[in-house]
Order: structure tokens, then sequence, then C-alpha cells
């Protein structure tokens, strides 16, 4: 088994089951008798569907996985964490269409609305600046599996000094583009 192999524990949860959760966390405890980290980034695809025809049961099974199950995540870990006396990190992913309406259905807009950072963790945007002819505008790509690995390894140590509760947006320019580029459109109009 993969977790034998790399010396870690494994345990199923669905993270739409709050008692999976629990679970989960309470085998971390019990493991290494605290809990310092959680990195909450369970998620699943929009719905596509107008708005005036969604099915609500496939939005609430959305919304049980993309949005309850971090609810579950940070409760019982701050739980634990208090009862262990520890100083951790929650660290919690969403996505840029909660920034920036559009990009994809409303449920998994709605869904994807936020990012939640408890604990004693910053993080470093990978953005890159072009200089284009209509002025300054952000380009960059698509995040990769290291990019968020990094961002997270950083939140959860101790080198991000005193910033908590941070929207680290992880997504090379993308949203600062879009932005930028409705801007200029408007503009231009």
């Amino acid at each position: 088994m993969l977790a034998d192999a790399i010396g870690a524990c494994y345990i199923h949860c669905d993270v739409a089951k709050e008692s999976d959760v629990e679970s989960a966390i309470q085998l971390a405890i019990t493991w290494k008798c605290k809990l310092d980290i959680l990195f909450s980034n369970a998620g699943i695809g929009g719905i596509a569907s107008s708005i005036i025809s969604l099915d609500m049961e496939q939005v609430k099974h959305l919304f049980s996985i993309n949005l309850l199950s971090k609810v579950h995540a940070i409760k019982h870990a701050a739980r634990a964490m208090l009862r262990c006396s520890t100083k951790g990190s929650i660290i919690c992913t969403w996505s840029s269409t909660g920034i920036i309406g559009g990009l994809a259905s409303h449920p998994y807009s709605l869904s994807k609305a936020g990012i939640i950072r408890l604990g004693n963790e910053t993080t470093p945007e990978q953005v890159k600046t072009l200089i284009g002819e209509e002025g300054i505008l952000l380009r960059g790509k698509a995040a990769t599996v290291e990019d968020v690995a990094q961002a997270a390894v950083f939140l959860a140590s101790d080198d991000n000094g005193f910033i908590t509760a941070h929207n680290l947006v992880i997504d090379g320019g993308y949203t600062s583009a879009i932005s930028s580029e409705f801007h200029l459109q408007v503009v231009k109009n």
C-alpha cells in the first residue's frame, strides 16, 4: 500500500461526511499525538446547466464537497489543535472562479468563493509581469501541483510571519490578467 511505502497512515475519508473528516483528524492525533497542519483541497467540477434549470440535488452534492468539506475540516482541525495546544495551520484551497464571475457555472462559483487561511502563515504569488502596448498586463501560466504544494508548505511553515486569514491566489496572474483586460476594454469603450 502506498501509505506504508512512504511512512504515512491511510484512512478512507468522504469529505462530504463530517464524521469521516472527524475520524481522519482523530487518526492523525492518535498516530502523531497532535495536529500541526490541515490542508483541505477537496473539490469537484461544476454543473453544466443554466441557473434556471439546476438540479438542486446536484447542487447540494457539489456544495457538500466543495464547501461543507472545508467547514468540516476547519471545525474538527481547530478543535483538535485547541485540545492539543497546537499552534497549527489550517489551509483551505478554493478556486479563481470565486473571485471572477462567469468562469464557471453559478453553483461551482458559489462553492469556490473563498479562501481561508487560519494560523500563522502567508504565501508568495507566482505572477509574471509583462509590459504590453496597452500598459502593464499580468500574464501567467496554469498552476502546477508543485506550485500549490510549495504555497501550502510555506503557509504551514514558521517562515510565513504574522499573516493570517489571507486570500492567496495561485493562478499565475490569470485573474489579474482577466481583470486588466476587462478594464482596458471598458476604458476603450
